[in-house]
């Protein structure tokens, strides 16, 4: 059956966001604010599954490692969050390059008459503002458009997926997600929808039980049988 959406992922998926864009803007962040720390990628990589989201992996370090007091810790929080959101969307993002196979496929589906949404645990500023920037040829064709204000993604129900089904008016058949990471991939499946991983250097070991199917990049691909859901026919020898 051929989908009639894709349903993407944004960080680490569209583009390799996380080492490029959010790390460096939180160290800039950092600085600015008089934190003595500094995030290298080997420890950044490692926490981006062990503590979701920047502020909550900030939150666990300002209480362990300086023992600072609850009200305290959240002032810090509210402070880095504005400032890290502000440096990642003007400074870091718009130099950030789409993965391989990224554009193409996006072209494809649209010109497939696809729908496309996204679907993440990102600020909807943040993600808004990478479309803008790397695909605004296609920014209007991605519907809804939904980041961590508009629920949980991530965990064991697969809430923002169904909800992004809900919005479209399909059933989880109907759809296919595109996804980097096994805690990505779990809501999806949770949600009963056909999952394609496309990996990354930090992703590669992961576990994708129950995906549909799991490449390095979208440029491996025949598009034609990933979107008619032909998957053993859709890498290119």
């Amino acid at each position: 059956m051929k989908f009639k959406a894709i349903l993407f992922d944004v960080d680490g998926t569209l583009a390799n966001t996380e080492q490029w864009g959010h790390l460096p803007a939180c160290n800039e962040a950092f600085v600015q604010m008089g934190l003595p720390l500094v995030w290298d990628w080997a420890y950044f990589s490692q926490e981006l599954f062990n503590i979701q989201g920047n502020a909550n992996r900030l939150r666990y370090e300002l209480k362990q490692k300086f023992h600072l007091p609850k009200v305290e810790i959240e002032s810090i929080i509210k402070e880095f969050e504005v400032l890290k959101k502000e440096l990642y969307i003007t400074k870091y993002l718009p130099s950030l390059k789409l993965r391989e196979g990224v554009l193409e496929f996006i072209s494809y589906v649209k010109d497939a008459s696809l729908l496309m949404a996204i679907v993440s645990t990102s600020y909807e500023s943040q993600i808004r503002a990478l479309l803008s920037n790397q695909l605004a040829d296609y920014y209007s064709s991605f519907y809804p458009i939904l980041g961590k204000e508009s629920g949980q993604k991530t965990g064991n129900h697969g809430v923002l997926y169904e909800k992004c089904l809900t919005q479209l008016k399909l059933s989880p058949q109907e759809c296919l997600v595109i996804e980097d990471s096994e805690i990505g991939s779990k809501a999806a499946i949770k949600a009963g929808i056909p999952t394609l991983i496309t990996y990354n250097d930090y992703t590669e070991k992961e576990n994708f039980e129950g995906a549909a199917l799991v490449v390095a990049s979208l440029k491996q691909l025949n598009f034609e049988q990933v979107v008619n859901g032909n998957f053993e026919k859709s890498i290119i020898d």
